[in-house]
């Protein structure tokens, strides 16, 4: 292996690594937002409803930053004939500010469906940081 694949694999490890971080700095978002939505649903009132919200506000934007993030990566891995971390949208992220049950039964299941999503995101990532470790 000569110094520019190196450093090209390096490159990738790196942009990986961020990538990493900002998926589970969405995951954890969501995992307060979960929290504070199962609170609304049992009655937490406006409060708990705003709360929930904040939270929601919160995990999205860590999860346009770790879109970003796996773009980059995406990016990096094309110098080093890896593939490419498919993002087909699974950051999506809708938005509900209707209030009531029904409503935030909705806004759970999303925040668990997304989270989910995060998961495999994160499995996905370490997969491809160890392939390209193993190639150091």
């Amino acid at each position: 292996m000569n110094g520019m694949d190196r450093k090209e694999i390096m490159e990738a490890v790196e942009a990986g690594v961020r990538a990493l971080n900002s998926l589970r700095e969405a995951q954890s978002k969501l995992d307060s937002a979960r929290n504070w939505g199962i609170f609304d649903m049992l009655g937490g009132g406006m409060i708990s409803s705003a709360i929930k919200h904040s939270k929601l506000d919160d995990a999205r934007r860590c999860m346009e930053k770790a879109q970003w993030e796996l773009q980059s990566f995406g990016r990096e891995l094309q110098d080093v004939a890896l593939p490419s971390v498919e993002i087909d949208g699974f950051l999506t992220f809708a938005d509900f500010f209707l209030d009531g049950f029904l409503a935030d039964f909705m806004v759970q299941r999303h925040i668990n469906e997304t989270r989910s999503q995060i998961d495999n995101a994160i499995r996905q990532v370490e997969t491809i940081l160890y392939r390209l470790r193993q190639m150091l």
